[in-house]
């Protein structure tokens, strides 16, 4: 198993598809957004404009990792990205990301993307365990994750320093078989064996 196929993943509201190089300008923008920077980068990352489009252009290419682009599917409008990275073969599991711009943020995008690209990791690619990081600060983002079934492991407390204050780093994790109880919607599975 390996990340070489870049599937199109299809949902209500969003349709996750392989990477271009067309789609550096518009990741530009999105990554440039406030709150993009503010929860996505490390303080002191410098990106430019050119390292974007190499970036976004060479993601087809790579077996390790499954980079998709986050669109609307009335218009094909470019909204933001999710990704499987950081893959270790024996242990079947990966690291989770995603970020989504200014424009498909409200919408339950993010909810369906990462429902979308994390039932494709366990449901097509074997995966057992899929693990992700986020700001103790970032309520929007907790939110999808908990909502798409990623249960807190820990906290890094006081891990990063952001501009003057110091932020929390949340681990969370989703299990093969916790998916294959809930497929990414733990709130209705609970409802149900009540």
């Amino acid at each position: 198993m390996d990340f070489s196929e870049k599937p199109v993943l299809t949902g209500e509201r969003t349709v996750l598809r392989p990477f271009t190089g067309q789609d550096a300008d518009v990741m530009w923008e999105i990554i440039n957004d406030p709150e993009v920077v503010r929860f996505t980068f490390e303080p002191g990352d410098e990106l430019t404009l050119e390292g974007v489009r190499d970036w976004y252009a060479s993601r087809g290419d790579r077996p390790d990792r499954l980079d998709l682009a986050v669109t609307d599917p009335a218009d094909g409008e470019l909204l933001g990205e999710v990704v499987l990275n950081e893959w270790n073969r024996a242990n079947r599991s990966c690291t989770f990301r995603t970020l989504i711009g200014p424009r498909g943020r409200g919408r339950g995008v993010g909810t369906e993307a990462t429902r979308l690209i994390v039932g494709h990791g366990f449901e097509r690619l074997g995966l057992h365990r899929i693990q992700l990081e986020v700001y103790g600060d970032n309520a929007r983002a907790r939110r999808v994750y908990e909502k798409a079934g990623f249960v807190v492991e820990g906290v890094r407390r006081e891990a990063v320093r952001r501009d003057v204050q110091w932020a929390d780093e949340v681990l969370m994790a989703v299990l093969d078989h916790e998916w294959a109880a809930h497929r990414g919607r733990p709130e209705a599975a609970d409802a149900t064996a009540r």
